[in-house]
């Protein structure tokens, strides 16, 4: 059994059963205060929209868990096959099955909770500089570190922008984003976030087409799962498609 395969393995049955925590994840998270309005002051929540899922009822939803374990255990052997036996499997895998929670929440409420993105950021920078020290990758460090700054200012910029309803837990999102891309490379970094926006706009554009309402492109929807998206393409297949442009 060669290396590449061992790695598609272990990332997959790790990522697995990390997915398996996904409903318990979610459910943990606690409920964003409601935003207070002076008396008097309409409600400004559009009529068609529907009223925000609890956290719990979102976990509790039948098939959750057994489809967080499919979608994760993909994931992760994609990740194993593309990194191989390396030290990025100690932050991809965790982050993998918390990708799942958070594309899941951000789908259904159109929030990505600070409580899960600002640990899960802090922790696998922590792995990232430990791992950057110890093994001698001074350069795959700074280029993560520098990364990351650049995608979260970025994406902070189109939210003070208010670009394509860009929220802030994009921004902080876009800091782990910045930070897995950037460790392999500046192209791969482009990448995943040129194909995030490009998923992003096809929903629209589908059902603008499909339906022949040019309305529809102006239809919101929730960023963080095609950021996601993204960052899985850049970290299998960034550095090629990027050689393939870029030369």
């Amino acid at each position: 059994m060669n290396d590449t395969l061992i790695a598609v393995l272990v990332a997959a049955v790790a990522a697995g059963l990390g997915g398996l925590l996904v409903p318990t994840l979610i459910g943990r998270v606690p409920e964003p205060r409601p935003k207070e309005r002076p008396e008097g002051t309409p409600d400004e929540t559009p009529e068609d929209e529907p009223p925000k899922m609890l956290y719990a009822d979102m976990a509790a939803r039948p098939g959750l868990a057994w489809r967080s374990v499919v979608v994760a255990s993909a994931c992760g052997a994609l990740l194993g096959w593309a990194t191989g036996l390396d030290w990025p499997l100690l932050w991809l895998v965790p982050l993998t099955p918390v990708a799942v929670a958070l594309s899941v929440i951000d789908w259904h409420t159109r929030l990505l909770p600070r409580v899960v993105v600002v640990p899960a950021t802090l922790a696998a920078i922590a792995v990232v500089v430990v791992v950057g020290l110890a093994t001698g990758e001074r350069e795959a460090l700074l280029r993560a570190l520098a990364a990351m700054v650049v995608a979260r200012s970025f994406f902070w910029l189109l939210w003070f922008l208010r670009s394509a309803g860009m929220g802030f837990g994009d921004v902080r999102l876009a800091a782990p984003v910045g930070l897995v891309l950037g460790w392999v490379g500046w192209g791969a970094l482009a990448i995943g976030l040129w194909i995030g926006f490009i998923a992003f706009a096809l929903p629209a554009l589908g059902l603008a087409i499909a339906r022949r309402d040019r309305s529809m492109l102006k239809k919101s929807f929730p960023f963080g799962p095609f950021m996601v998206l993204g960052a899985l393409v850049g970290l299998v297949w960034g550095t090629a498609l990027a050689g393939g442009i870029w030369g």
